[in-house]
């Protein structure tokens, strides 16, 4: 029998709809040959999913954890964004771009940690008229939903129906634990039974925020399989910027060639992957003096830099986010080929000392030493460079004044909830993955530099893994050096 918690569907009375005769019902109903579930073997992530689950489950004792993995978010009217899970969900369960939208992880106390249950909406019987007639979830419509059994054996949990997550909300009490930015709803339904339970009219989300802020910590460490995922991003990645170079032509032509290095590298994330990480960044000429320039409608002139900023997600949610600047003409004038090799002096600065036992913070200042340095030596800062580096000066972050390094993983920015002390004040550990990515943004109407580089904006950036005596730089095979990026350019 079909899920009874299925949603009824949005469909507007102007839209045509399913006949609802019952011969129609009837006819609809039968003649279909048996289902048999093809042969499942448990993906390889579940046997570290379930690890991670431990951990967690380590640090909330005789608490009751429940982690959604959300639903999906209309677009406008009855069309929605295409749906991608929680990263907390996908992380604990090993689910990727596969998971049914609304699901549930719920973890119970248990005398000697907790038990996992997995609630989720499994496949519509074709006795009922979900399967036909309800166009967000019913399989004519969306595609079939796997079996309970399916997936209890692919993710290694246990399973029951998402209908029978209302005894678990029964079953909620003032210690009961929620992701709340997950599922609006879900987190609704479990403040108010928490809210009588504790005979309040208020509600503290401490604990909630401790949940969150675990989840977030655990990704600090990539386990193996992480690792992997993370290269095989990296590599998809180079696909999509090959690509891209390949495509330079098309791009100059066309009157709005930013948004063709978009559809060009999202084409090979669409390919290789789940879809692109975060919203590609093609920015040519001044726009790349705009740090998050998404807008992607202007041309690609030759003359000018081209900063890309893009990653590809794999179907586990892994995402790679590796930023290059290119001449489009293929060919680096005096200026930017000045500006440029400063970026990549900064960024093989900050490289060189990443090795475990050093704070995160470290990096950026390291790459900031060598931003304060150039730009102190082409005469742009009112003070030295030693002076600028000063806590109460910082003359040369006006060139730059974003962050170094990021975590990365299943986010783009990964473990974003972390503590402070476990983030910029951390301590690197064998590993790590965070990105290292300097730059240098001289905005058009910036009259404290020379017009000569009004306009520059360049930013380098790699996928740093931290090893057990040092880094490795993940994206290193993408040309980075300016002779390398001008090879690059005329291969193609």
């Amino acid at each position: 029998m079909a899920d009874s918690s299925a949603p009824s569907p949005r469909a507007t009375s102007n839209r045509s709809t399913t006949p609802q005769s019952s011969g129609f019902s009837d006819y609809i109903s039968t003649g279909w040959a048996e289902r048999v579930d093809a042969e499942v073997v448990p993906r390889e992530q579940a046997a570290f999913a379930a690890a991670r689950r431990e951990r967690l489950s380590q640090l909330h004792q005789g608490q009751r954890l429940i982690i959604p993995a959300g639903s999906a978010k209309v677009r406008s009217n009855d069309t929605d964004y295409p749906f991608r899970a929680h990263s907390t969900f996908a992380h604990v369960t090993g689910w990727g771009s596969d998971v049914v939208a609304g699901s549930v992880l719920v973890m119970e106390p248990t005398a000697d940690g907790h038990d996992a249950t997995l609630y989720f909406r499994p496949a519509a019987g074709r006795d009922t008229s979900e399967f036909y007639a309800n166009p967000d979830v019913g399989e004519f419509w969306t595609g079939p939903r796997p079996s309970l059994a399916n997936v209890a054996t692919d993710l290694g949990v246990a399973t029951l129906p998402l209908a029978e997550f209302d005894a678990v909300l029964d079953r909620v009490d003032a210690t009961t634990l929620i992701v709340r930015d997950a599922d609006r709803d879900v987190t609704d339904q479990v403040d108010g039974r928490r809210l009588l339970a504790a005979d309040s009219e208020a509600l503290e989300h401490d604990g909630d925020d401790e949940l969150s802020r675990d989840l977030s910590e655990l990704r600090l460490v990539k386990d193996s399989y992480e690792v992997t995922e993370m290269r095989a991003a990296v590599d998809a990645t180079q696909m999509g910027f090959n690509d891209v170079v390949s495509d330079l032509p098309n791009i100059i032509e066309h009157s709005r060639g930013e948004r063709l290095v978009e559809g060009t590298f999202n084409r090979r994330a669409r390919a290789e992957g789940n879809t692109v990480g975060y919203d590609t960044i093609a920015a040519s000429g001044p726009h790349a003096c705009v740090l998050h320039w998404t807008r992607n409608d202007g041309p690609v002139k030759p003359g000018d830099l081209i900063l890309i900023d893009a990653g590809i997600e794999l179907d586990s949610y892994y995402t790679a986010d590796i930023t290059r600047t290119l001449p489009i003409s293929g060919t680096f004038t005096e200026v930017q080929r000045r500006v440029y090799d400063a970026v990549l002096e900064a960024a093989d600065a900050a490289f060189a000392i990443v090795r475990p036992g050093i704070k995160f913070r470290d990096i950026h200042a390291e790459a900031m030493r060598v931003i304060a340095e150039k730009t102190a030596e082409w005469g742009l800062l009112p003070v030295s460079a030693e002076e600028s580096l000063e806590a109460d000066k910082q003359f040369h972050r006006r060139y730059m004044v974003h962050g170094t390094s990021h975590h990365l993983g299943i986010d783009v920015h990964d473990c974003a909830a972390a503590r402070r002390d476990m983030y910029l004040d951390g301590i690197l550990e064998p590993g790590m993955v965070f990105t290292i990515e300097p730059g240098l943004y001289f905005q058009p109407d910036d009259i404290t530099v020379p017009e000569e580089y009004r306009g520059i904006g360049v930013r380098i950036e790699d996928d740093i893994l931290v090893t057990e005596d040092g880094a490795e730089n993940l994206s290193v095979n993408i040309p980075r050096t300016a002779d390398a990026v001008e090879a690059w350019i005329a291969r193609s």
